[in-house]
């Protein structure tokens, strides 16, 4: 698997800012959801899909 750079996620931080400031608030939540989706999918390993999820939920 490939990691990204400290660049390229800054990057990837930017884009997800400047869509959430583009989703409606109403829609930002189902954006999160279908970007998770669409990520799951391109990962292709749901059970480090799961992995991943439970890592976000730390610390929140």
């Amino acid at each position: 698997m490939q990691t990204l750079t400290i660049a390229g996620l800054e990057s990837v931080y930017e884009q997800l800012a400047e869509a959430l400031d583009r989703a409606a608030q109403a829609q930002r939540e189902l954006f999160l959801v279908k970007l998770a989706l669409l990520a799951a999918e391109a990962l292709g390993e749901p059970e480090r899909f799961a992995e991943l999820t439970e890592a976000a939920l730390l610390d929140l």
